[in-house]
Order: structure tokens, then sequence, then C-alpha cells
């Protein structure tokens, strides 16, 4: 069995591989990295457009980055630190852009206001407290608060069809919110790495990895077409798989 020898081997064709790759092929453009797959296709699972929601993670809308704490107050420092994440992946995509590695901004992210909606008077004062906590933050400016049917049947009809007369509700909602088409960003990424030379292969799927004593990694892998087993002998892994990837 031959065994091929690379610098960094990325497991998994998805947003996570494409960035990491695209940051390592910067800094150590001497390296030589290789992707795989175990998909026909890379942007296949989770980086996929129609299995992610989009937001960036930029806790515009995501509740789970402000958790309510024992005496029902709100901590915003999480969810602007995510934010601030996701302010830096732009920057890194607008740079990108410009030195032509990525296509036009329109390709991959576009502007689409968030929102939040809850329902039941316990969750309409903790999203209450949330806004409060976020509006004076300068990366949550323009942020929205309404309990009013008739601003959020503006902000979002379908959601006000047929709403039990006296039921609480609220919705906060950030204008200045973006979609992100992961799939298409991690496509171009890619296209990109395999322009510079970065082997990707697809139908491929890594059945186990052991720890040499000199402190690289031994890697085989089988093709999930025609079956071929191979190794791949690898100074650094990155396990960005998802789910089928636990076992690793």
């Amino acid at each position: 069995m031959v065994t091929e020898s690379v610098d960094v081997l990325l497991i998994g064709g998805g947003i996570m591989s494409a960035t990491l790759g695209t940051l390592l092929h910067e800094l150590q453009p001497d390296w030589k990295i290789a992707v795989v797959e175990r998909l026909s296709d890379v942007a296949q699972e989770s980086s996929n457009a129609w299995n992610n929601a989009g937001t960036g993670h930029a806790a515009l809308c995501e509740l789970n980055y402000t958790p309510a704490g024992p005496d029902g107050s709100i901590d915003p420092a999480k969810a602007i630190s995510i934010n601030e994440q996701f302010q830096q992946s732009r920057q890194l995509w607008s740079s990108l852009v410009e030195r032509g590695v990525l296509d036009a901004p329109t390709t991959f992210i576009n502007s689409t206001p968030h929102m939040t909606f809850v329902r039941g008077e316990k969750d309409v004062a903790y999203l209450k407290k949330r806004y409060e906590a976020l509006k004076d933050q300068p990366l949550f400016a323009g942020i929205e608060y309404s309990e009013d049917s008739r601003v959020i049947n503006q902000w979002a009809p379908l959601l006000m069809q047929k709403r039990l007369k006296g039921e609480p509700f609220a919705a906060t909602r950030v204008p200045a919110g973006t979609d992100v088409d992961f799939g298409a960003l991690t496509r171009q990424l890619f296209d990109h790495l395999q322009e510079d030379g970065v082997e990707v292969a697809t139908n491929t799927e890594v059945k186990n990895l052991t720890k040499q004593a000199d402190g690289t990694w031994l890697v085989s892998y089988r093709r999930t077409i025609g079956r071929a087993p191979g190794r791949i002998r690898a100074k650094f892994v990155f396990v960005g798989a998802g789910g089928w990837a636990l076992k690793l």
C-alpha cells in the first residue's frame, strides 16, 4: 500500500477545513496540504446552504448566546464576543474578495434582517431584558423590539397569521443582519486552494488515524467508490468533519 506524505491533512470538505486550509496556505505556502471528503463533493453537509441557517452565528438572533442568569439577568458578553468573531470573518472574506480569491460578495453574503420571535409571558419578559442588555452595544446598534402585532406583521407577515387573541408575543429585529451561503463560500475557497496545488480528494473516507512514535499521524482511508484503500502520513491532522467523523 502506497503511503503519501503531507504536512497537513484536513478531514472534511466543509467551511472549517476550507477556512483553515486557506489560512495555512497563506502563512505556510510551502507546506503540502491535502483534504479528504467522504461524499462526492465538498460543502454537502453542515456547510450546505439547505442545512445551514446562514446567520453566520453573529449572535444577532441566537438566544443561546445570552442565557438568563439565576436572577433573570442577561449578560451580553458572550454575544458580543461571538459578534466580534463574525466581524473578523467578514474582514477576512473582504480581503479575499479584494485579492480575487473569492468572487463578488453577493455570491456568498447578502443583507438579510435577523429576527427572534417568542411566545408566552416568561419568554417575552426574557426577550425584553435581552434587548435592553444589547441595544446600547455598538455591534448591536439598530436592534428593534416590539410586542405590537402590527409592527411584527410588517417584519414577518406569516408569523402573525392565525395568532390567538390575547396571546403574549414579542420579537426583535436587526436590519443589519446578513445571510451567508456557506456552501458557496466553501466551494470558492476550495477552488482557489486546488488552483494553488492543494489536493482535495472526494469519495474518500478516513477509517483510522494513529499517532506514530515520531509525532506524525498515519491515516488510513478507503475510497467510497471502488473501495481502494490507502494511507497518508501527516505532520498535522485537523478533523473538521461533522457527525460521521465523531468516531475519529
